[in-house]
């Protein structure tokens, strides 16, 4: 535990505190939370209570009725949850303008925040701890950045005998007996249209008709996925037409449930029932943590500056050939391409929050041959997976996004736009999966027909 904790300041205990604070801006849960267990043996080394404050603003990128409501919808498993362990819980919906919780620090013994590849300078006159709750292998373990998952791969199986264990009960020694605060916000599910119509955010982003926010139904799908997708992953995981894969992106993006909790189920379950997780942990533990180490030694990770040598040299070099077709963003966005799989991707992506993980990379590459610039691909890419899918904004969906540029990966066969860097092929999809299927379960939507005859007939 005491290698997941980083003290970012001096500052003494004040003397006549009411609360320890974990403040719960990435790991949204009550269970399986290093942060909010450290809390809680802060707290009761000090003979105090401990309060959860959670808030939802409305001025963070792309800032949507989707995200909100799939944030909102979590809120009463955490309230019921840290009810039930004797936590004090405070929501703050901001509908407007960012606002600090009037008086919430004023009464605190310490805050403890979630580390994070990317942390916000702040400066507290209390003590202040970051918690690392996000991997199972603690960030800190690496002190640079990995080259590929060949690299990292090694050394995280070297400590994961530490620290792949069952997540230990949290017990609080004195249970939050005080009102919530004047700012708190009470949600239940009925009344959260109301309270997102109440803001001021892109209203014009549908909820998801697919995903529920919430650790409950997290579970719930972490659950299905043991019963009926684990046995099924490693064959079947690249086939978006007959799905294997868990949809966890989205909670594990939130901090819904947690990834170490998803690890140790996965490897219990298969232990039972005489089955293999090794490719599943391999994309949960390996490939996710490659991504936060990715981030957290990269200072811009949205940048092709942040690819390797050999993939901004190539790509510079063919950065002015000719393209096969141009699109622009709005047709992008709008999925009136002349590709009926990548059509298909992009309405996923629009109506469902996500796109199948192999139709993903497919998706970005396609954007990167069909933009005029690689730099103008890259900012396609990244405005439409955050502004649609529920897991943008993370360090997976960046260091994947950058994976179609060259990012840990190696150089292939030299052609145009791509230069060295990996190619994707509607052919090629066609022989490794049934584009037909998927592409029948998204049509393009109506309103977009007449655009998309339109590019056919100059195709």
């Amino acid at each position: 535990m005491l290698d997941r904790i980083r003290k970012l300041n001096d500052a003494e205990f004040p003397a006549h505190a009411k609360y320890v604070l974990y403040c719960a801006e990435r790991n949204r849960r009550a269970r399986g939370n290093h942060a909010l267990t450290f809390a809680v043996e802060l707290a009761n080394e000090r003979g105090l209570p401990v309060l959860f404050y959670e808030e939802l603003t409305s001025d963070y990128p792309h800032a949507s009725d989707r995200l909100h409501t799939f944030v909102l919808e979590g809120v009463p498993d955490t309230s019921a949850r840290l009810a039930e362990l004797g936590i004090g819980y405070a929501f703050h919906l901001q509908p407007r303008q960012r606002q600090t919780a009037p008086g919430i620090l004023g009464n605190a013994a310490a805050v403890i925040t979630d580390d994070y590849p990317w942390v916000p300078a702040r400066h507290f006159a209390i003590p202040h701890y970051a918690v690392d709750s996000s991997c199972v292998v603690p960030m800190h373990r690496f002190d640079k950045r990995e080259y590929a998952a060949y690299t990292i791969r090694p050394r995280i199986h070297k400590f994961l005998p530490d620290y792949l264990q069952p997540f230990p009960a949290v017990r609080v020694a004195h249970a939050w007996r005080g009102p919530a605060p004047d700012f708190h916000t009470h949600v239940v599910i009925a009344h959260i249209p109301a309270l997102v119509a109440s803001c001021n955010i892109d209203h014009s982003i549908a909820p998801s008709p697919c995903f529920r926010g919430g650790s409950a139904e997290a579970e719930r799908r972490l659950r299905d996925f043991l019963q009926t997708g684990l046995r099924r992953y490693a064959s079947e995981k690249n086939e978006p037409s007959a799905p294997a894969t868990s949809g966890l992106s989205p909670y594990l993006h939130f901090g819904h449930i947690s990834s170490l909790d998803v690890a140790t189920s996965a490897r219990e379950h298969a232990a039972r029932n005489k089955l293999i997780a090794g490719e599943f942990l391999e994309e949960l533990i390996v490939r996710r943590e490659l991504a936060f180490n990715f981030v957290r030694f990269t200072p811009d990770c949205r940048s092709l500056e942040a690819l390797p040598s050999w993939a901004r040299e190539t790509l510079a070099k063919h950065d002015a050939d000719s393209r096969p077709a141009l699109y622009t963003r709005e047709q992008l966005e709008a999925a009136v391409t002349h590709d009926p799989l990548w059509n298909a991707a992009q309405c996923q992506l629009l109506r469902q929050a996500t796109i199948h993980g192999y139709y993903r990379m497919y998706w970005g590459k396609k954007i990167m041959e069909w933009s005029r610039t690689h730099s103008e691909a890259l900012a396609t890419m990244i405005y439409l997976n955050d502004r649609y899918a529920l897991d943008g904004c993370d360090p997976n969906s960046y260091a994947n996004i950058l994976w179609c540029f060259g990012l840990h990966d190696r150089p292939w066969g030299e052609r145009p736009v791509f230069g060295t860097v990996r190619y994707m092929s509607l052919a090629g999809m066609r022989r490794k999966t049934n584009v037909d299927e998927y592409v029948a379960s998204y049509p393009l939507q109506s309103r977009y027909s007449a655009a998309l005859g339109a590019l056919e007939r100059i195709h």
